[in-house]
C-alpha cells in the first residue's frame, strides 16, 4: 500500500469553499483504477442476486420511476455535531488551533485535550426529538421522500449499529434515531433514505493527533489517539476512542493544515491510504444498516463510490444493496444509489449527485441536487442573522432543477435538541403554501424539449461535486422554465411579472409546440388568461391578481 498507483495523483487544484468544505478540481475516478483493499464479506455477505460488484454490472441499473416523479426530498442532518450549534465540521474544526470554532470550543468546553469530540457526543441528549412529528410536517409541505443521516465524518452511527460500538444507542441519547425516522417515514408513506459519510473519518480526524501550540495545555495530546486504557473510571470507561476516531495510523502529509484534507478527499496528494480493518468495518457497518433498516435510497459523500479507488468496499455494498432491495420487490429494483463526481458510464451504474449547485442542461439520466437552507449541520449565528434560504430561493431551485430532469433533496438541519426552529418553520410553510396551490407542474412531470429561456438561463458552471449554487443571475419573471405532464405544458415564470409576459420560446418561429394552443390557464386563479400567439412569442396579458408572490404557472393546454 505504500506504492500507490498513478492513478490517486489527479488534482488539479482548490475550487470553492462551500461549508466548511474546500472543494477540488478534479475529473471522475475511472472504473479502471485497481482497488489494493479487498474486503473481507464473511461477517457480511453480498446478498447474491443480478448485480456483481464491478461497475460492468452495476450499468444494468434503470433509475425507478417513482424516484423521477417524485421530484422533492426533505433530508434531517442530525448528530452530536448539532449540539454547539455551530455548523459544519465541527467535530474536526474544533482540533483546528485558532479556527472560529476552536474558540468557540475552547470558551465553553475548554481545551480538545481534556474535552475532545467524544465529550460532546455525551452531552447530546435530543430530548426533544420527534420523528413522527418532523416527517409529517416534511410531508405536509410537498416531501416525496424523506432523508436521515445514518453517521457523517464524525464515525458516529446514528442507529442500533452491530460493528460501531461509538453509536445513538449506547452513546448520548440512548435513541436508534435511524429506526425511529424509518418507522416515521414508512408511517407517512415515504421512500425512506440514509446518508452515510463515514467512509472520510480516517482523514477526517487526523488533526485529532495534534496539541495546543501555545497555552496552559501546550504540547498536551488532543484525545485522538486514546485508547480503551484511558477511560477507566470516566463516564466512557468501557469504550475505545479508537473505535471513533480510527487515528492508530501516521497521518497524511501536512494533516495538521485544516486545508490538506480537501486536496486528499480521493486518497492523493499524501493522504494516509486506510487500511483493511477500517475498510472491513465501514463495509461491515453499510451492509448492517442496510439489512437492518432497509432504506430505498442512500446517499454518499463520496466521489463515485466510498473509498473508492482504495478498496472494492462500496462496489460490493451497491451490488448488495441492489439485490437486497430487489428481493423487498418481488424482483423490481426499486433503490436509488447517490454518488458524486461520476463520468457518463458511471452515470449508469448509480444517480449523479449534485451538491450545493444544478446542471445547465437537461441531463439524459435522472440526477439530484442536495441542498440546504442555511448549514448542513445546525448554525445558531444564521438564525440568528435570518439567513436561511428563503421558500422563493428554495421554490425558484426546484423548478429550475425539475425542468433538467433532476430532483431537489432540501436539508432542514436539526437542533442538538431534536426540534427545528420557528424560522426553519416558516421556510417549510412557504414551500408547502406554494405546493398546495402548484404541485401539479412539479411532480410525476418530466422535462420538456428545452428546460426554459430567460436571462438566468446560462446559468454557472459547476465546480467539481457542484457548487454553482447563487453564483448565477437571480432569476426573475422574465425566466422560464417548462414542465410537461403527457401533452400538457407548464410554463412557471421564475418572479411575478410586472407587465404582459412574452415567452419566445413558445411563439410560432421557434416550431416547439408539436400542437396548436387550446387553452391557458393559471394555476391558482380561477380567471380567464388572455393570451396570444405571434411568430415571435406567446402573449399572455399581464394577470389583474397573482395567485402567490413567489412564482407562477401557466398550464398550457394543446
Amino acid at each position: 500500500m505504500k506504492n500507490l498507483p498513478a492513478i490517486f495523483l489527479f488534482w488539479a487544484g482548490l475550487a470553492a469553499v462551500d461549508c466548511g468544505r474546500a472543494q477540488i478540481l478534479t475529473d471522475p475516478i475511472p472504473e479502471t483504477s485497481v482497488p489494493t483493499v479487498i474486503v473481507n464479506t464473511t461477517n457480511e455477505p453480498v446478498t447474491p442476486g443480478k448485480f456483481q460488484p464491478t461497475w460492468a454490472s452495476l450499468r444494468q441499473y434503470q433509475c425507478p420511476e417513482w424516484f423521477r416523479n417524485a421530484k422533492f426530498g426533505i433530508w434531517a442532518c442530525f448528530g452530536p455535531q448539532n449540539v454547539p450549534e455551530d455548523g459544519d465540521w465541527y467535530a474536526r474544526n474544533m482540533y483546528v488551533a485558532g479556527s472560529r470554532q476552536n474558540k468557540y470550543h475552547i470558551a465553553h468546553y475548554g481545551t480538545p485535550s481534556q474535552f475532545g469530540f467524544k465529550d460532546v457526543i455525551h452531552l447530546w441528549k435530543a430530548e426533544n426529538f420527534d420523528a413522527e412529528k418532523l416527517v409529517a410536517l416534511y410531508r405536509k409541505v410537498g416531501a416525496q421522500y424523506f432523508f436521515a443521516m445514518a453517521n457523517h465524518h464524525d464515525n458516529f452511527d446514528l442507529y442500533d449499529s452491530k460493528y460501531q460500538p461509538w453509536n445513538s444507542v449506547k452513546v448520548g441519547p440512548h435513541r436508534d434515531i435511524i429506526g425511529d425516522f424509518a418507522r416515521a417515514a414508512h408511517e407517512q408513506g415515504l421512500p425512506f433514505g440514509v446518508s452515510v459519510h463515514a467512509a472520510h473519518a480516517w482523514s477526517f480526524y487526523e488533526i485529532a493527533q495534534s496539541a495546543d501550540q501555545a497555552g496552559p495545555f501546550a504540547g498536551v495530546p488532543y484525545d485522538g489517539k486514546l485508547t480503551r486504557a484511558g477511560g477507566a473510571g470516566k463516564w466512557w470507561d468501557g469504550l475505545d476512542p479508537q473505535d471513533l476516531y480510527a487515528q492508530t495510523h501516521t497521518p497524511g502529509l501536512n494533516f495538521t493544515n485544516a486545508n490538506s484534507i480537501h486536496s486528499q478527499w480521493n486518497w492523493g496528494n499524501g493522504a494516509s491510504i486506510p487500511d483493511q480493518a477500517y475498510c472491513d468495518k465501514f463495509y461491515n457497518r453499510t451492509i448492517d444498516l442496510i439489512h437492518k433498516y432497509k432504506p430505498d435510497l442512500i446517499y454518499f459523500d463520496d466521489d463515485a463510490l466510498p473509498l473508492w479507488p482504495v478498496s472494492d468496499a462500496g462496489l460490493k455494498i451497491a451490488a448488495d444493496f441492489y439485490n437486497f432491495n430487489m428481493r423487498q420487490h418481488t424482483g423490481r429494483l426499486q433503490g436509488v444509489l447517490f454518488g458524486k463526481m461520476l463520468s457518463a458510464d458511471e452515470q449508469k451504474c448509480l444517480v449523479r449527485d449534485i451538491e450545493r449547485g444544478a446542471s445547465n442542461k437537461i441531463e439524459a439520466q435522472p440526477w439530484e441536487t442536495d441542498t440546504c437552507i442555511g448549514n448542513w449541520h445546525y448554525d445558531r449565528s444564521l438564525y440568528d442573522k435570518n439567513h436561511y434560504k428563503s421558500a422563493k430561493t428554495v421554490i425558484q431551485m426546484l423548478c429550475d432543477i425539475v425542468s433538467k430532469n433532476g430532483d431537489l433533496l432540501l436539508n432542514i438541519p436539526v437542533r442538538g435538541d431534536g426540534s427545528i426552529d420557528d424560522r426553519e418553520k416558516f421556510v417549510l410553510e412557504g414551500i408547502g403554501a406554494w405546493m398546495d396551490m402548484n404541485r401539479e407542474c412539479i411532480f410525476d412531470t418530466r422535462p420538456w424539449q428545452i428546460f426554459g429561456e430567460g436571462p438566468a438561463s446560462a446559468g454557472a458552471a459547476l465546480s467539481a461535486q457542484g457548487f454553482n449554487e447563487g453564483k448565477g443571475k437571480p432569476y426573475t419573471a422574465e425566466d422560464v422554465r417548462f414542465t410537461m405532464k403527457g401533452d400538457i405544458l407548464y410554463a412557471i415564470l421564475l418572479g411575478i411579472p410586472q407587465n404582459n409576459v412574452q415567452i419566445k420560446s413558445l411563439g410560432t418561429a421557434a416550431g416547439l409546440l408539436p400542437k396548436p394552443i387550446r387553452q391557458i390557464t393559471l394555476l391558482g386563479s380561477s380567471k380567464p388568461v388572455q393570451w396570444s400567439q405571434t411568430t415571435e412569442a406567446l402573449m399572455i396579458t399581464k394577470p389583474e391578481t397573482m395567485p402567490n408572490d413567489v412564482a407562477i404557472v401557466f398550464k398550457i393546454t394543446p
